[in-house]
């Protein structure tokens, strides 16, 4: 199993004290987890974007920037691009860019985001998401693969002529990832391309993201594409290690519950209102390091998953913050790694030499990506080009 820290770096006070850091501070706290995760030996550090709410995730390419130059070894994710809401030509441009800067460590996941407020702040209709995002996936798709582009507009995107890009990715497109939290679309897009797919795991029961994994696997293997790279990330609710799981509730536990109460936005709600429900039948990453370790396992005897995302309780002092990622570091993840291996980015993997820093040069990762996207889009059809 491989492991990712996730940030949508929410900028909310701390329902219990009101302590509320300032904008600046919010976003320094996130280039240092960034840091920090990667001197703890985290494969990979995602950034959120949100557009409504009390959120500081609005330029996940700003952030990735500042953090691909602070870093050396860990991928750079998203989660996720609201690609559904964004101009293709830019996502192409912006992404290529953090992709040089980084050498190669960029990989994407893509989503229409969960945010209703989102669409009529760029003059979109909410109706229109999921046509939205499946076109201007199809022609990013395109726009990181081909130079002189030739696109006939949709009800959704731009013609394009003979456009390329610039700059270019840094070793062949960058791996993309699809978000998936309530529906089948998302789950179905990944398996049509066949990408890799992102389970939210963050709000409903378990049971809820199984229907969606098992979606995405059935429609990988009717899409004739090999099984081997049908890569499953999970995501996972609230984070907080003690060295009991009565210590972790007693000292978290009003937090959480504070946090909910104050909670009220479509599509973000909970149904586990309070610390044990969370604990005992959500996707709480609550309690002692072995309990911790349990519930994953518990994901994964579910999704069958390679990545787990976490998320630290940004609320919580910043040293506290910090404890956790420790605790995760050396408690935690050394066990799943021994029991639940997988080849995401190690030996079977594709893309896992694409970045330099990893062993191979610019144009053997680039041969090899593009081998892996040849086969994989056999049979599925790009809008007709003008």
């Amino acid at each position: 199993m491989r492991f990712q820290l996730l940030d949508i770096v929410p900028h909310v006070e701390n329902p219990v004290t009101g302590r509320l850091v300032s904008a600046a501070e919010r976003l320094d706290q996130t280039v240092e987890s960034a840091r920090r995760a990667e001197r703890l030996g985290f494969d990979a550090f995602s950034v959120g974007e949100r557009h409504a709410g009390h959120f500081l995730s609005s330029s996940p390419t700003v952030l990735l920037g500042a953090i691909a130059a602070t870093t050396s070894r860990i991928r750079l994710h998203t989660g996720v691009t609201v690609l559904s809401v964004l101009d293709p030509v830019r996502v192409a441009e912006d992404y290529a860019t953090i992709d040089q800067l980084s050498r190669g460590r960029l990989e994407l996941t893509i989503g229409k985001g969960n945010e209703a407020a989102q669409f009529p702040l760029f003059g979109l209709e909410i109706d229109d998401q999921w046509e939205l995002l499946a076109d201007k996936y199809a022609l990013l798709r395109r726009l990181w693969r081909e130079t002189d582009v030739e696109w006939a507009a949709t009800p959704y995107t731009r013609a394009q002529h003979a456009t390329t890009t610039l700059p270019r990715p840094f070793a062949g497109a960058p791996r993309v990832w699809h978000g998936s939290a309530t529906t089948l679309a998302s789950a179905a897009l990944a398996a049509k391309w066949g990408d890799p797919l992102f389970s939210a795991n963050a709000i409903q029961p378990l049971r809820n993201y199984a229907v969606l994994v098992r979606h995405y696997r059935d429609e990988y293997a009717r899409h004739g594409h090999d099984a081997r790279y049908a890569y499953v990330g999970a995501g996972s609710g609230s984070l907080y290690i003690a060295d009991t799981t009565q210590q972790a509730k007693e000292l978290y536990g009003p937090v959480y519950d504070a946090l909910v109460a104050a909670t009220n936005v479509p599509g973000n709600n909970t149904p586990f209102r309070d610390i044990d429900h969370a604990i005992a039948e959500g996707p709480a990453l609550v309690g002692s390091p072995q309990q911790v370790i349990d519930k994953i396992g518990r994901f994964h005897e579910t999704f069958g998953h390679d990545l787990q995302s976490v998320s630290l309780p940004t609320t919580l002092p910043v040293e506290q913050q910090h404890e956790q990622l420790d605790r995760l570091a050396s408690e935690v993840f050394p066990v799943l790694r021994r029991e639940f291996p997988t080849t995401l980015w190690g030996e079977g993997d594709p893309y896992a030499a694409r970045p330099a820093f990893a062993g191979g040069s610019e144009a053997d990762a680039a041969a090899s990506v593009e081998s892996t996207d040849a086969a994989s889009t056999v049979g599925v059809l790009e809008p007709a080009a003008a």
